[in-house]
């Protein structure tokens, strides 16, 4: 949609869903009214507007869900004191939520046609020019961008190596990878594993990866590097890691100049740096796509060692700022404590 459009799509919605496109995109955004609240959100994501368009469909899509659940008929009889939750700050006199509303949309949902989020096409877009970070919540879909990117790159004759922290998750990505390609396009080299090295597809720890590009810089030839197009980061937040974290640095900063960066992760704080930053040191600017909707809900619950479960918190998804507790996980937190702080019998 034009800037106009969704201009005027924001500003038919409550001023509490606009807070909520607020968070991670603007700083102190409950400061601002919703006209000024309006403007920064559109300024913030001039160049990730199909995130936030993203994010705005999803909690209209949400609250329309909300109204159309019915409601509770109204007491008859005298209003109650406000309970106060464990925090000392007061409860909601809603009913809170129960196990079955808790549980529901769990398990294999009914087959549907794949369609790519805008957020993901916007990714591809953009790598066919620039690098790109991508920054969004777990399950949203990183691995489809990267599979993509991946193909149109080997399609092109196109060097691919795709990194990451743990020679665990590099043996996982291998098997992964060589069901979707062919075992004959994917190899991997780690420290304890090296199969067919000369794939046009290949699975490293980010350690090997920096430890080619040393000695690339040293004149030693290599083949692989000669032709790379693409290098997938996955993991990428362990750039803030105290002891590893310059092995990332250090990748990135030889990584050849034709090569494009894809950098993967649900949970770098700051992505909106690591991509000024890349900009700064790298001859083609980077591009950031980021977004705070979970695709795939969380929700926390309370399993007491009998069995009983009960949600967590009284609504059902985790709450943001004060959490009121659930009664029922209340009353199971009161019974484990009674069993277990007991005086021992002599």
């Amino acid at each position: 949609m034009t800037t106009d459009e969704l201009e005027k799509l924001l500003a038919v919605q409550p001023v509490s869903l606009l807070h909520q496109l607020g968070r991670g995109r603007i700083p102190r955004h409950f400061r601002l009214g919703k006209r000024r609240l309006i403007e920064a959100l559109l300024r913030s994501t001039a160049t990730n507007r199909a995130g936030l368009e993203s994010d705005l469909l999803a909690l209209m899509k949400d609250g329309d869900r909300q109204q159309s659940r019915p409601q509770a008929q109204p007491r008859t009889e005298p209003a109650s004191p406000r309970r106060q939750s464990v925090s000392g700050e007061p409860e909601s006199a809603e009913p809170a939520t129960d196990l079955k509303a808790f549980l529901e949309g769990i398990g294999v949902p009914e087959p549907s046609p794949f369609v790519p989020d805008p957020w993901q096409d916007e990714a591809l877009a953009h790598l066919a020019e620039t690098d790109v970070i991508v920054s969004v919540p777990t399950g949203s879909g990183k691995t489809y961008v990267a599979v993509e990117a991946t193909r149109r790159a080997i399609d092109t004759e196109r060097t691919v190596i795709y990194t990451s922290p743990l020679k665990a998750l590099s043996n996982t990505k291998f098997t992964e990878f060589s069901k979707l390609f062919g075992a004959d396009r994917v190899g991997i080299l780690t420290g304890d594993r090296r199969d067919n090295t000369h794939a046009p597809l290949l699975i490293m720890t980010t350690e090997i990866l920096r430890n080619l590009l040393y000695d690339a810089a040293g004149g030693e030839i290599d083949v692989r590097l000669d032709t790379l197009g693409l290098v997938i980061m996955d993991e990428s937040q362990y750039l803030a890691d105290p002891e590893r974290g310059v092995v990332w640095e250090e990748t990135i900063i030889f990584c050849p100049s034709q090569a494009r960066l894809l950098l993967l992760s649900a949970s770098i704080g700051n992505p909106q740096d690591i991509a000024a930053w890349l900009s700064s040191i790298r001859p083609t600017p980077c591009h950031l796509v980021r977004h705070n909707r979970r695709t795939v809900p969380l929700r926390a619950g309370y399993l007491h060692p009998s069995g009983k479960l009960a949600p967590l918190f009284r609504s059902v998804g985790i709450p943001h700022g004060h959490a009121s507790l659930h009664p029922e996980s209340k009353r199971l937190f009161s019974q484990y404590e009674a069993e277990t702080l007991q005086p021992r019998s002599r």
